[in-house]
């Protein structure tokens, strides 16, 4: 999941360099989206892996 805000990150960038404000703006909402849903299903999976290591 990472990868891809990556990805749509690199598209937008390159969206941006050409000139194509809206283009851009649309893969960077979705890199944002992708990230944080990374982040936080990485949270829980480091704290679910902590509580199920103590049992």
């Amino acid at each position: 999941m990472l990868h891809y805000a990556v990805v749509f990150f690199v598209i937008a960038l390159i969206a941006a360099l050409f000139g194509f404000g809206g283009i851009a703006a649309g893969a960077v909402e979705i890199a944002k989206i992708l990230f944080f849903v990374f982040i936080i299903l990485a949270a829980v999976t480091f704290v679910f892996n902590l509580v199920r290591s103590k049992t």
